[in-house]
């Protein structure tokens, strides 16, 4: 099993002129730190105008300032917002095959479409149409990612006619692919496009079986390839502080932690957001109890419990618990997803006011003390799964629909510069004769006469 860092840049009011700089440099120092103890991965999140939740709106550059600072550390999309409001595809592929040349080839491709009225709203994206949206450009991104020529595309949300998309990327035929699941419908539906599950709710191990099991079943039965390639992959997240004494690790991880799911729940579930005014750290300080992210209960349920959980409960109130404790404990938990087969997890560890030097103790506890075991087991967990998965893999690719991959309008498609498409509209034989000149004084060093073009 393999494990990841995960980062909304969270940043609870109240703040300053420095307060994203400190947050985003930090962030980078907390990455390197992991590269260094052998952590896997970090995901950066895309949102748009979610204050105090997530200051992370251009991920791709972040991860490339991650690219230059680490060594081994994939870069995790997590995740790209697909629907053509948000981005176009044809930039969607061209950041990212930037940053898989920039790093190395190191960049995994995570999609999603995301929920929120903030976003959506922003965006002016019918929630009833988010879906067909990301489908739709994530088809086209991954094609323009791979054809050459890129072929062009006439659809609902995209239309966009045969260029060559460059650069390419490193990986081939493209960076690993996933989608943000929250509920075990899209994780249906990520085993349905052969992609990987980033399961972005906070799951027990024991409730995380299920959600595997159908997810190698749907692969294996369902499975069409949204892409070229298949990536059966199934990732969980988790909150996460490591102190050798479970009260310290309580009292540095679960005021952020809970604020992650408060904050959440403002924006997704059951807030009113008054921009550039609402203070939803305030909110939480004054109404966490009310609504079950109460660190209080939290720690009070965690004295009766003999296992960690990702979420606990006492006296009917509730909070996320997750990777939070002491080495041990964090180990035995660790231990019950990888037994029930989740590929990684990614820890929730910048969150709310939890401060860096905590953070930065924490990851190095655990990657002395709780990493090394697994990192020993997972090659061989590897070469068995590769193994296992092979002919699944063959199944699911066979049905990979050719038309995925339409040819060119014609064989001939060419287009013209606008000069010369004037010229051609105009059938103007003396302005053709004149563009030929320029280009034969072009190729010989002489540029004086498209000088003279541009300025006229």
């Amino acid at each position: 099993m393999k494990f990841g860092l995960f980062y909304e840049h969270q940043l609870p009011r109240p703040w300053d002129d420095e307060s994203e700089f400190e947050l985003l440099q930090q962030a980078l120092e907390q990455c390197e730190l992991a590269d260094s103890l052998g952590i896997e991965y970090v995901w950066e999140v895309e949102h748009h105008f979610l204050e105090e939740y997530s200051h992370s709106s251009a991920p791709e550059v972040f991860l490339a300032a991650v690219s230059q600072r680490t060594k081994d550390m994939r870069l995790g999309h997590g995740i790209v917002q697909t629907p053509p409001a948000f981005n176009h595809p044809a930039r969607v592929a061209e950041r990212i095959a930037m940053l898989d040349l920039v790093s190395g080839g190191r960049v995994d491709f995570g999609t999603g479409e995301s929920s929120s009225e903030a976003e959506l709203g922003g965006f002016l994206i019918d929630p009833e149409d988010k879906r067909p949206m990301w489908e739709e450009g994530l088809r086209v991104a991954l094609r323009c990612l791979t054809e050459e020529p890129f072929t062009g595309h006439a659809g609902k949300w995209v239309t966009m006619p045969p260029r060559n998309v460059v650069p390419k990327p490193r990986q081939k035929p493209h960076p690993p692919v996933w989608v943000a699941c929250s509920r075990r419908d899209t994780m249906h539906l990520a085993a349905q496009k052969a992609i990987g599950a980033l399961t972005f709710a906070f799951v027990d191990p024991e409730e995380a079986r299920y959600w595997i099991k159908d997810y190698y079943e749907t692969l294996e039965e369902q499975g069409v390839p949204i892409g070229d390639a298949v990536n059966a992959n199934v990732a969980c997240v988790s909150t996460f502080m490591c102190h050798p004494d479970e009260d310290q690790a309580l009292l540095r991880g679960l005021e952020g932690a809970n604020f992650f799911g408060y904050s959440l729940a403002h924006y997704y579930v059951f807030g009113r957001h008054h921009p550039g005014k609402t203070d939803v750290w305030a909110e939480y300080q004054k109404r966490r109890a009310e609504q079950g992210y109460d660190p209080a209960a939290v720690h009070a349920a965690a004295a009766n419990n003999d296992r960690l959980g990702a979420k606990v409960v006492e006296n009917g109130l509730g909070g996320l618990r997750g990777a939070v404790g002491t080495p041990d404990q964090i180990r035995e938990y660790l231990h019950r997803y990888e037994e029930c087969g989740v590929d990684q997890v990614i820890f929730v560890s910048q969150s709310g006011k939890n401060r860096h030097e905590h953070i930065m103790e924490s990851l190095d506890l655990f990657g002395r003390e709780v990493l090394p075991e697994f990192k020993d087991r997972d090659p061989q967990h590897e070469r068995d799964k590769a193994k296992r998965l092979a002919p699944i893999v063959d199944k699911v690719m066979a049905r990979k629909p050719a038309e995925d991959h339409p040819p060119l309008p014609s064989p001939d498609y060419e287009f013209p510069a606008i000069p010369r498409a004037m010229a051609d509209r105009a059938g103007a034989d003396e302005f053709h004769q004149f563009l030929d000149q320029v280009a034969e004084q072009s190729a010989g060093g002489d540029n004086s006469v498209l000088e003279a073009w541009r300025t006229s």
